[in-house]
């Protein structure tokens, strides 16, 4: 037995491929399922596309805020598209089968984009911060050439952190079973799989998505708590009621992406609670997508300013 594993593993991995099982226990619900999350899916899209869209055509939205905005409107967009699709697949006709390179794939591209926008979320807490707190700076600091190194940065650092795990776990030995408990390929599932020794490669991982989720995390409460202190010194009444209900919203939102996240990835052992990680990415490729759009920027004054007058004129040249 053991002259054939090492036989295997010279010839490279035994698994050519993986079954995502989705939820089993929710198969009688399948349709439904698909047409909520579909509907979901559709909304998210649009309404980041929207953001993306009016960004670039309205000069008046041509400011720090909304290009860090439609950057996250953007890699929001591709981290869903490439989740979402094999999660309406599987609700539509059961296990799906993913290739072994595929699989791997699809779990660096959605830990890379997925930590991409954390740091995205940690600049524009601290966008705001500058802009709020620091206004005679803010012009200055936020500077075109500045904005696209903050993107590029905050790419980047997403790159870097997740490649090397993923890619060590993708020299591991596969040996069987295949069966993935989830709806796409992620870390924790495809390490409880490896046959081979995977602690350290384990360990990296979670050093790695804690720094990354607890340093935007420290930026973030920094910013926002900087924020609140300078809305209590605001005189008008109305003027705080306002400012207090932008940044709730905006907590909460911040509040379920961390939460789920920490939940899922910030355990020494990948391997644990994998059945209940199913439902916490949910929050993360489902709820805060189609939240986000309307939080961020749909319920801003200067946005609805600039959807009217996009409408004024579409019915003008009818």
């Amino acid at each position: 037995m053991e002259m054939m594993m090492a036989e295997e593993a010279r010839n490279g991995t035994a698994v050519q491929e993986f079954i995502l099982e989705g939820f089993p226990a929710a198969e009688h619900l399948g349709v439904l399922l698909f047409l909520v999350h579909l509907l979901a899916y559709l909304a998210s899209l649009m309404g980041n596309m929207l953001i993306i869209t009016i960004t670039c055509q309205d000069q008046r939205l041509h400011t720090p805020m909304y290009f860090f905005l439609s950057s996250f409107s953007f890699v929001e967009c591709c981290f869903i598209s490439t989740v979402i699709p094999q999660l309406l697949a599987i609700f539509l006709s059961g296990r799906q089968r993913i290739s072994f390179v595929a699989c791997f794939t699809q779990a660096f591209v959605c830990l890379f984009l997925g930590a991409t926008v954390f740091f995205l979320l940690a600049v524009l807490s601290l966008d705001r911060y500058l802009a709020i707190c620091k206004p005679l700076h803010y012009p200055t600091i936020m500077s075109p050439r500045m904005c696209f190194f903050l993107v590029a940065v905050c790419l980047v650092l997403g790159f870097l952190f997740m490649a090397v795990p993923v890619v060590m776990l993708s020299q591991s030995f596969y040996c069987g079973p295949n069966v993935i408990p989830h709806f796409f390929c992620d870390f924790g599932p495809l390490a409880n799989l490896s046959c081979s020794e995977t602690r350290s490669i384990e360990m990296l991982f979670f050093n790695l998505a804690l720094i990354v989720l607890f340093a935007t995390l420290l930026v973030a409460i920094f910013a926002y708590s900087n924020i609140v202190i300078m809305i209590v010194r605001l005189p008008s009444a109305r003027e705080r009621q306002k400012a207090f209900s932008t940044c709730s919203s905006h907590l909460i939102v911040l509040s379920l992406m961390f939460g789920s996240c920490v939940f899922i990835y910030v355990k020494p052992k990948q391997s644990s609670r994998l059945d209940t990680n199913r439902e916490a990415a949910l929050v993360n490729t489902v709820v805060t997508p189609l939240l986000n759009p309307v939080i961020y920027t749909l319920r801003n004054k200067q946005v609805h300013q600039v959807l009217r007058d996009a409408l004024s004129r579409v019915i003008l040249h009818r």
